[in-house]
């Protein structure tokens, strides 16, 4: 059931809303998504809203530079990110770590779909999922 969250990076110069399902989270074993132990909901543009900070964002791409992934430039944190994909459309992946009111028992009970983004698999999930 979507319910309203509201988000921030650590220093709060970022702050966030965002509509979404934590039964629908994901987390994938591509290389930031492993690095940066990224664990998102993926939304439509419309469910989200950037509240402030947008000056204190540093975004990075890499690979087919089809996601931009924003950092706050004061602490680093990764809130969120932008893309597009064909079959979803424009959409936005949410930091499911930088939401400041969900409860610890919404995210015990919260679904997680592993996905195997290092070998382009997103609808699979990897052979080996515990480190993620």
């Amino acid at each position: 059931m979507k319910k309203l969250y509201r988000g921030s990076c650590h220093c709060g110069a970022v702050r966030f809303e965002a509509e979404l399902d934590l039964a629908e989270t994901s987390k994938c074993n591509c290389s930031i998504c492993t690095e940066t132990r990224f664990w998102k909901a993926v939304i439509g543009t419309s469910s989200f809203r950037l509240q402030r900070g947008e000056d204190a964002l540093s975004v990075y791409q890499f690979g087919g530079h089809n996601i931009r992934h924003f950092f706050c430039s004061r602490c680093g944190m990764k809130p969120f990110g932008r893309g597009y994909h064909e079959a979803i459309g424009d959409f936005v992946a949410v930091n499911i770590a930088c939401l400041d009111d969900a409860t610890d028992e919404e995210l015990a009970s919260a679904r997680v779909i592993y996905q195997d983004g290092r070998h382009n698999r997103w609808e699979s999930p990897p052979a080996e999922t515990r480190y993620l």
